[in-house]
């Protein structure tokens, strides 16, 4: 089976999760960043579908699920997507603040990762630099400016624009979740004791750290740490690609991802640096 089907479940505490799942085989589970959807992946899924079981899901408040009211931990969500779907272990794939969760979680249960692969991935516990694009962040999230976010959001990570592949979804998918993000965002909270930078030794999982040429130059940087931190990782740069990979490079992300998926060739040892 490779179509998607969505449905409905609870999520930790109160309200409701909207998850896709399809394919048959080993699972994997893929994690949309900040201000984004599960539509994000509509054009690498149905690929990875074809061998694996894909799911993946709308993060609290954004897309089909629903907004918070109390506090809530995107880890917790996880474990209970992978709970609903009666998956022990699954590989995770996490783009941007999706990367985080997935490096807090593994952090957190390594026994149910069995791979990361980590695509312009953010990193909890790593300082970014004082920049007028992170100053003009903060005082949107201040304001409650969700047309101000979500401006900043298309100018900034998605430099390629709207006629680059995948570029008016991405604005739409932006623009729809820029209010939902706020209210999201003022729920949220992190791993309790939690800082992933300075524990990325930790991971004894294989993992795959990507970035595109045009993303955003503090991604590279902590593209260049985790691979650098963790055991078993391999990082590739994905060039006509900014943050957006799975719409930008679709084809060549899937590729990517399926190799990483499928582990070393039989006889060989894991990767290493």
């Amino acid at each position: 089976m490779t179509n998607a089907y969505g449905e409905e479940i609870p999520a930790p505490g109160e309200g409701r999760l909207h998850l896709l799942r399809a394919g048959t085989g080993s699972p994997v589970v893929l994690l949309h960043g900040a201000g984004m959807d599960a539509r994000l992946w509509d054009a690498v899924a149905p690929e990875l579908a074809r061998h694996h079981h894909v799911i993946r899901y709308d993060a609290r408040g954004l897309g089909r699920s629903t907004p918070p009211t109390t506090w809530f931990s995107d880890v917790t969500d996880l474990r209970a997507v992978l709970d609903h779907c009666g998956v022990e272990r699954a590989a995770l794939v996490g783009l941007s603040m999706g990367g985080e969760t997935v490096l807090d979680f593994t952090l957190a249960h390594p026994d149910r990762v069995t791979s990361l692969a980590l695509v312009a991935s953010s990193l909890g516990g790593h300082i970014w630099p004082d920049t007028p694009d992170t100053a003009a962040y903060g005082a949107a999230r201040r304001s409650g400016d969700a047309a101000e976010l979500a401006a900043l959001e298309l100018s900034v990570w998605a430099a390629l624009g709207r006629e680059a592949p995948g570029g008016a979804l991405i604005e739409r998918m932006v623009t729809e979740n820029a209010e939902r993000r706020l209210v999201s965002e003022a729920w949220l909270t992190g791993t309790p004791g939690h800082d992933a930078a300075s524990r990325l030794a930790e991971i004894d999982a294989p993992a795959l750290v990507l970035h595109g040429t045009h993303d955003h130059p503090e991604i590279a940087v902590i593209a260049d740490r985790l691979t650098k931190g963790i055991r078993d990782a391999h990082g590739e740069t994905l060039p006509a690609a900014d943050h957006y990979l799975p719409l930008r490079v679709p084809a060549r992300l899937a590729a990517l991802l399926l190799a990483h998926l499928a582990g070393p060739p039989e006889g060989q040892p894991g990767r290493r640096r």
